[in-house]
């Protein structure tokens, strides 16, 4: 089973820049045609959230448009620059997020790997949390299935990755997650986005792992004094590789075309 996943996009209305300086519409073009390459083609494209900047209609039409090149299953959660509301209504068709409340869903049809996503998000605000009636989710949703192996998706990092400026904005109530995690060791992976970087680490008893943004990344400065800022770096996606005799392997694929192949390995 093959799960390609993209991470924070920020598409922008028609014509319009993300943070008036840069075309993530065009970026976001260039990993959908990506993952159109892949070869196996993915099973199923996972995006984990801030899916558009600014929450309004105007971009979720736009969005829409330029998913329509994805032709796999694509199973979607809002991030912080989302709306919950619109989003809901944006998407009601994909026939999987709930008619109210926060956005979790399990998705349990595309291969032997369960993918269950959880909405941290709390509208209007820029941070998560992982609050008790998110716990119980969560916790009623990993025990229905506890033999299947499991991705979890959502878009705040519960940790601190050392970025002061994205620390500000991670999941609140991390520890509260990873006791949940513990009890619950199907649980191959956990995945976010949000932080446009990519890093790694044991939580709860698993490994979580961040999603490169399909467009700017967030300077890695780790000094508790540092200056917000944010690179145009090679964008990449992730690809999350299941087989029945391995487990779970992930792969970190930039997004472009490179000089090769060459005939050496």
């Amino acid at each position: 089973m093959l799960i390609a996943h993209l991470s924070d996009p920020h598409i922008c209305p028609e014509g319009e820049l993300y943070q008036g300086l840069v075309d993530s519409n065009a970026m976001f073009l260039a990993a959908v045609a990506q993952v159109a390459a892949l070869d196996p083609p993915a099973d199923v494209v996972i995006i984990t959230g801030d899916l558009i900047d600014d929450g309004t209609p105007a971009s979720y039409a736009h969005a829409k448009k330029l998913l329509a090149g994805i032709i796999q299953p694509l199973l979607l959660i809002p991030g912080n620059h989302d709306e919950r509301e619109a989003f809901r209504e944006a998407f009601a068709e994909l026939g999987y997020l709930p008619a109210s409340g926060p956005l979790h869903f399990v998705a349990e049809q595309y291969g032997p790997l369960r993918i269950v996503a959880l909405d941290i998000t709390i509208p209007g605000l820029h941070h998560g949390d992982f609050d008790d009636p998110a716990a119980a989710w969560l916790e009623h949703t990993l025990a229905a299935e506890p033999q299947r192996p499991t991705l979890v998706m959502l878009h705040q990092p519960p940790f601190a990755s050392g970025i002061p400026y994205i620390d500000l904005y991670a999941c609140h109530n991390g520890p509260r997650l990873a006791h949940v995690l513990q009890r619950h060791p199907q649980v191959e992976r956990v995945v976010c986005g949000h932080i446009h970087r990519f890093m790694q680490l044991r939580f709860g008893g698993t490994l979580l792992c961040t999603a490169p943004s399909t467009t700017t990344a967030i300077a890695l400065r780790l000094r508790a004094d540092a200056q917000e800022a944010s690179y145009i770096e090679p964008p990449a996606l992730l690809l999350h590789h299941w087989q029945e005799d391995v487990g779970l392997i992930t792969h970190w694929l930039p997004i472009g075309v490179f000089e090769g192949p060459l005939p050496f390995a």
